[in-house]
C-alpha cells in the first residue's frame, strides 16, 4: 500500500534516457548474484559503450575533416578497463599523478599517447612524463622552469608541452597563465633550445557552453602562429573537456526544476539549482564537438574547423565523462526500511561516498531503479523514500529527495543508479566504516546470460 501524505504530482521525477544495455542487465538476474556474492554495493561498468562513445568523437573528427586526437580523462573513473581500452584503439590518456601515468604505462598506453595536465606537477611527475615521452601542459612559469631544470641535467630527450593559457572570460580560474607570462614562457622556451619541444597550447574552461570554447580556441590559435614565428612547433591545441552528458530528457528535466521544492527531499534539505549538474543537456558529447567545430569564433570569420585546418593545427581533446556515458551503473542492496510521515527512509549497504555528487554538495538527481528478486519493479502507486547509507553520519545519504518509487522497496531489493561511471563512482569513495570499496565488475558480453570479470585495477 502506497504511503500517504505526497501526492503523485508534488513528488517530482527524474527518470534517466531508456537505455537498453542496462536494462539488459537489470532484467537478466545477475545483479541479485552479484550483490549476494559481494556481500555489499558493486558498480559494473560496460567497456563496449566506451569504444563507441570514443568511436563518435572520432567520427566527428572526420566528418570535419580535422586531424584531431582523444584523450580519456582519467580522473573520471579509476577503472583499469579503460586503459586497457584506450591501449587497444591507439587512444589517448590524460593523466595528473605519477600513480596515474603509472596505472595507464602499465595498461598499455605509450607515453606519446598521454597528456600530463593538473596544476604544479611534482618533480617525481614530470621526470616521468619526460622519459616517456608524454606532452605535458605545463601550467606557470615555475613550472616550465623546472622542467627545463631536468631536461638541461641529464634527460635522454627533449620535453615535449603545450603552454596552458589563463580563459580571459574566467581570470580568477587557478589554472593557466594569463598573457604576458605566456610571452614570457615563449621566451623561455626559444632559450631552452632543443632541451624542448613546445608543442602548442591548451586551456582548462569551466562550463558546458560551446562558444566559450570556440572562441578560445581561436585565440589559440593564433598563438600558435606568433609562436611558429619564433621557431616553435606549436602545431596543436588542447580544448581540454567540457562535453555535456545528457541524463534526462528535456521535458522531465524542466518539470523537475520547476516542481522541486524543500518539502520533496528528507529532512526538508535545499540545494541550489544552479549546483545541479545539467541533467538535460541539448548539445552533448560528441555533438557538442560537432558544434564547436561548425562555430565561428567572436573574432573569427570561417568555423573553427577551417581555421584549424587553414593553420595546419591539430585538435586534442580530453573528455571523461562524455567517453563514459551509458558506460555503468551503480548498485546497492536495501538493508533497512523505515517508515516517516509520508514517506520512507531506506538504507541500503554502502555510503554515499560511492555517489559522488553530495562531493559538490549537490546530488546525483537521476531516478535509480528498484530491481526486486523477480525483476525491476512496476506499480501505479507511488511510493515515495529517500536513501541513506550505512554509515552514523546523518549526512550520509544518496538521495536526500524523496524518490517516487512504483513499489515499496524491502529488505533484499536492489537500488540501481545508472550512468554513474563518469565521475560518481569512486572520486569520492573512502573504506569508511572499514567497508571495503565497492568492486567493479566489467561486462563483457551481454547477448543471453551477461559475462563478467573484476576489473583488474585492486580495491585500494
Amino acid at each position: 500500500m502506497a504511503v500517504t501524505g505526497l501526492h503523485t504530482a508534488y513528488v517530482p521525477t527524474l527518470p534517466a534516457h531508456t537505455d537498453p544495455d542496462t536494462d539488459q542487465v537489470l532484467d537478466s538476474g545477475l545483479l541479485h548474484e552479484l550483490s549476494h556474492a559481494f556481500g555489499g554495493p558493486f558498480h559494473f561498468l560496460l567497456p563496449h559503450r566506451f569504444d563507441a562513445n570514443l568511436a563518435a568523437f572520432r567520427t566527428a573528427l572526420s566528418d570535419a575533416g580535422v586531424e584531431g586526437r582523444v584523450y580519456y580523462a582519467k580522473k573520471a573513473n579509476k577503472a583499469a578497463v579503460w586503459m586497457e581500452r584506450c591501449a587497444a584503439h591507439q587512444a589517448g590518456v590524460d593523466v595528473a599523478s605519477a600513480p596515474e601515468l603509472r596505472e595507464a604505462l602499465g595498461h598499455g598506453v605509450r607515453g606519446e599517447n598521454i597528456v600530463v595536465t593538473g596544476p604544479a606537477k611534482s618533480e617525481e611527475l614530470l621526470r616521468l612524463a619526460v622519459l616517456q615521452g608524454c606532452l605535458i601542459a605545463v601550467d606557470a612559469l615555475d613550472e616550465l622552469d623546472l622542467l627545463i631544470t631536468l631536461t638541461l641535467t641529464g634527460a635522454v630527450r627533449p620535453a615535449r608541452l603545450l603552454l596552458r593559457r589563463l580563459p580571459p572570460a574566467q581570470p580568477h580560474s587557478r589554472f593557466g597563465m594569463n598573457a604576458a607570462e605566456l610571452a614570457t614562457a615563449l621566451d623561455r622556451c626559444v632559450r631552452a633550445g632543443n632541451a624542448v619541444r613546445m608543442e602548442g597550447f591548451s586551456f582548462h574552461l569551466s562550463g558546458y557552453a560551446t562558444q566559450p570554447r570556440a572562441d578560445l580556441a581561436e585565440e589559440l590559435l593564433d598563438l600558435c602562429l606568433k609562436a611558429r614565428v619564433l621557431g616553435l612547433q606549436a602545431d596543436r591545441i588542447s580544448i581540454g573537456g567540457g562535453f555535456a552528458v545528457d541524463y534526462s530528457s528535456a521535458d522531465h528535466w524542466h518539470t523537475f526544476l520547476a516542481e522541486q521544492r524543500p518539502e520533496h527531499y528528507h529532512a526538508n534539505k535545499t540545494f541550489h539549482t544552479a549546483d545541479f549538474y545539467p541533467y538535460h543537456s541539448p548539445v552533448a558529447g560528441a555533438d557538442a564537438l560537432r558544434t564547436i567545430l561548425a562555430t565561428v569564433p567572436e573574432s573569427g570569420t570561417t568555423t573553427l574547423a577551417e581555421r584549424l585546418k587553414e593553420t595546419g593545427t591539430l585538435l586534442m581533446m580530453e573528455p571523461g565523462r562524455a567517453l563514459l556515458d551509458g558506460a555503468g551503473a551503480s548498485v546497492f542492496r536495501v538493508q533497512g526500511v523505515k517508515d516517516r510521515d509520508g514517506y520512507r527512509i531506506v538504507t541500503v549497504d554502502g555510503t554515499s561516498l560511492s555517489v559522488s555528487e553530495q562531493w559538490f554538495n549537490s546530488e546525483y538527481l537521476p531516478d535509480p531503479h528498484l530491481v526486486t528478486p523477480s525483476g525491476r519493479a512496476h506499480g501505479s502507486e507511488v511510493h515515495p523514500a529517500c536513501v541513506g547509507g550505512a554509515s552514523c553520519l546523518e549526512s550520509d545519504m544518496l538521495t536526500w529527495r524523496k524518490v517516487p518509487f512504483p513499489a515499496r522497496p524491502r529488505v533484499g531489493d536492489l537500488l540501481v543508479y545508472p550512468n554513474t561511471a563518469g565521475y560518481q563512482m569512486d572520486s569520492n569513495e573512502s573504506p569508511f566504516h572499514d567497508l571495503p570499496l565497492p568492486p567493479k565488475v566489467v561486462l563483457d558480453r551481454l547477448g543471453g546470460r551477461p559475462r563478467w570479470r573484476l576489473d583488474r585495477r585492486p580495491a585500494c
